[in-house]
């Protein structure tokens, strides 16, 4: 295994690395994967020296925790952290969230990933009022002190959302959306998580692909791919799928943003890169749908930190660009 960058995840006190693998992709809503691919990628990124995975119980419907559960049950000598998720098996109303539902919940992703204990379980984006829920909160301890799950987390669509869990004693860590075409957490979020000791968690680092820069106006997005069904938030939160940013308005904006990428660097590995400088984040979790992507994703740890011209060409391109287009939305 290569060494790579190990951070502590906020008050969870344990290291993970700079670079996660997300599993969303392993799930579902990026088309079919077979599980022989998705152990490649997973062995990909534990010898590329990733220490964190990030899946939730609705990706595929619970297969994403499946595969990550017998994947490692086959590596004992991978030290991995997993995250996963919880909230969105149920009608999204605050009344769902109860103590009954969590131990359910919880109980299914356990066996999911043939484990006791859960590493790290994060509220999946519910409604905004349970993030200032005293109960929720009083449910997720008693979660911790049942030993069901060693800590709880929350995943936040909005600044606002980030802040109200933050002031939280027991949140360990904050799963938000920042790329260089996301940059309103950079503002508050960032600042408060590092105050407060919360790690930060950033995911669609490549605003679900653009910003690899692959492709075109022209390219096709399979029928069962959210990035088909969901451009809108058809489906779920409009954010997910590219960032929020209009396809035409991304497009443009990714082919601009590869020419800020260094010498020896793809447009995706300085995305992560950007995101790896950002003060205050813990660690991003790209997807792969192969084992060259999740090498690819991991090599971008290793990169030199990027210079204050190109940090300021990312700002301008944002404010010139991407800001006009999503203003007031997040």
């Amino acid at each position: 295994m290569i060494p790579m960058e190990q951070r502590t995840l906020g008050r969870t006190g344990r290291d993970v690395s700079v670079v996660g693998q997300g599993t969303w992709q392993l799930g579902g809503d990026w088309g079919d994967v077979a599980e022989s691919d998705a152990f490649g990628v997973l062995d990909a990124a534990v010898d590329a020296g990733v220490t964190f995975f990030d899946t939730a119980d609705v990706y595929g419907d619970g297969r994403s925790e499946q595969l990550i559960g017998r994947y490692l049950k086959n590596r004992p000598d991978a030290d991995v952290f997993v995250a996963t998720k919880m909230g969105r098996r149920a009608d999204q109303v605050p009344e769902n969230y109860t103590l009954d539902n969590f131990r359910a919940w919880n109980d299914r992703s356990r066996a999911n990933l043939g484990t006791d204990t859960l590493d790290l379980v994060q509220l999946h984006c519910p409604p905004s009022g349970v993030y200032s829920s005293d109960a929720v909160y009083d449910a997720l301890e008693t979660l911790v002190a049942e030993e069901r799950i060693a800590a709880y987390a929350v995943s936040v669509e909005t600044c606002a959302e980030a802040l109200t869990a933050i002031a939280r004693p027991g949140v360990a860590s904050v799963q938000i959306i920042l790329n260089p075409f996301r940059l309103k957490p950079l503002d508050e979020v960032l600042p408060a998580a590092a105050a407060a000791g919360v790690g930060i968690i950033a995911r669609v680092p490549l605003a679900s692909g653009l910003l690899s820069g692959r492709y075109t106006e022209d390219t096709v997005f399979g029928p069962d791919d959210h990035r088909t069904y969901n451009r809108h938030g058809e489906a779920f939160d409009q954010g997910e799928t590219f960032s929020g940013i209009d396809y035409a308005t991304g497009v443009a904006a990714a082919a601009e943003f590869a020419g800020l990428a260094p010498q020896g660097a793809t447009p995706a590995q300085t995305a992560l890169r950007w995101i790896i400088q950002q003060p205050g984040v813990t660690s991003v979790i790209p997807g792969a749908r192969s084992v060259e992507q999740a090498r690819a994703n991991a090599a971008a740890a290793a990169l030199p930190p990027l210079p204050r011209a190109t940090l300021d060409a990312v700002r301008e391109l944002y404010d010139r660009s991407i800001r006009p287009e999503v203003h007031g939305r997040w």
